[in-house]
């Protein structure tokens, strides 16, 4: 899939699935439960054990019809790590230059971490495809507002106090879409195994984006 198919993706859907767990395996029944839920973008933490082993499984398993990214990626050589495995697109918590570099190389989305004004510009005149707004729940839907008002021209994924309360406000102050970690994979879901719940929480997200964007 081409970078502007994979974008055009992540915006159209508005949200990203971030998913964290102590079991790899557990990952994959949860990725097709999400893609059931019409969320088609995931970024599995390398936090996650065997997380680029999972990113290679689960790509063969979906192809191009799920994006999958890495996240909490610290350092260039992690980026290229889940780059050879198949990664869509790298995601990190900060602003790491390297980490921007390194994916530029391979042509590769990358939505570095920041959050003052300052590294946002730094981060997208270094070449970050979108920005993640980390941690968005200090400033709320409001900040993304106000950092848009004079940079129109950066994209925002605002993470990190993002659930089906506030999706809507983000979406509506200007994101271009949202990333959402436990309030949608969450650990009680995983290891009950009970994945329907997974595909009944993606549609209300989208639910949510839906309403953020309408007039």
């Amino acid at each position: 899939m081409k970078n502007k198919e994979k974008l055009d993706l992540i915006r159209n859907t508005g949200v990203i699935a971030i998913m964290r767990a102590n079991e790899s395996d557990q990952l994959i029944d949860a990725a097709q439960a999400i893609f059931e839920g019409g969320i088609r973008a995931i970024e599995v933490t390398l936090t996650t054990p065997g997380a680029l082993k999972v990113i290679s499984k689960v790509n063969e398993k979906f192809g191009d019809n799920i994006l999958f990214g890495a996240g909490t990626v610290l350092d260039a050589e992690s980026a290229l790590s889940a780059i050879n495995v198949g990664a869509a697109f790298i995601v990190s918590p900060n602003l790491n230059l390297e980490v921007i570099t390194a994916c530029l190389r391979y042509s590769i989305p990358v939505f570095p971490g920041c959050f003052t004004p300052t590294e946002i510009v730094t981060a997208w005149q270094s070449g970050a495809t979108m920005v993640k707004l980390f941690p968005s729940d200090v400033g709320g839907p409001a900040m993304i507002k106000a950092i848009r008002s004079p940079l129109p021209q950066v994209e925002i994924i605002p993470v990190g106090g993002v659930d089906l309360e506030t999706t809507a406000d983000f979406i509506r102050n200007g994101a271009s879409a949202v990333g959402v970690g436990g309030s949608l994979v969450n650990e009680k879901i995983l290891n009950t195994g009970e994945f329907s719940q997974l595909t009944h929480l993606a549609k209300k997200y989208l639910v949510e984006v839906g309403k953020g964007r309408a007039k």
